[in-house]
This record gives structure tokens, C-alpha cells and sequence, in this order.
């Protein structure tokens, strides 16, 4: 359960970067997701979980 929380607590940080750093920009992208379609966020969304799935095998694997 301390892995777990630390890795919550490291995507927290990680998430609050980019509202820090540019602000701006977030509110600007956030405005333009609006028009991107649905499926199109779906298949973002896909990508990324799998892509953080990939990466937690390699990672608790040592990578082979």
C-alpha cells in the first residue's frame, strides 16, 4: 500500500507541472479539446493507458 500511495502521490506532482509552468497554455488546450471528437479522445485515452500498462510491465519486470 506505500508503493501505491507514492505512486498516486508522484502522478499528483507529475500532473501539476505543466498548471504551473504554463498556465496559459493549459486553459488554451482545455478550450480546443472541446472540438476534438469523441472517439478521437477515446482512442487518445486508450493509447495512453495502454502505453502506462506497457511501461509498469518493463518496469516491474526489468524489462525482460
Amino acid at each position: 500500500m506505500d508503493y501505491f500511495l507514492c505512486v498516486i502521490g508522484m502522478v499528483f506532482v507529475i500532473e501539476a507541472v505543466p498548471y504551473m509552468l504554463f498556465p496559459i497554455q493549459v486553459k488554451a488546450l482545455a478550450r480546443r479539446v472541446e472540438n476534438i471528437p469523441v472517439a478521437t479522445l477515446q482512442i487518445i485515452g486508450l493509447a495512453s493507458a495502454l502505453t502506462g500498462l506497457v511501461l509498469l510491465y518493463f518496469g516491474r519486470h526489468g524489462g525482460g
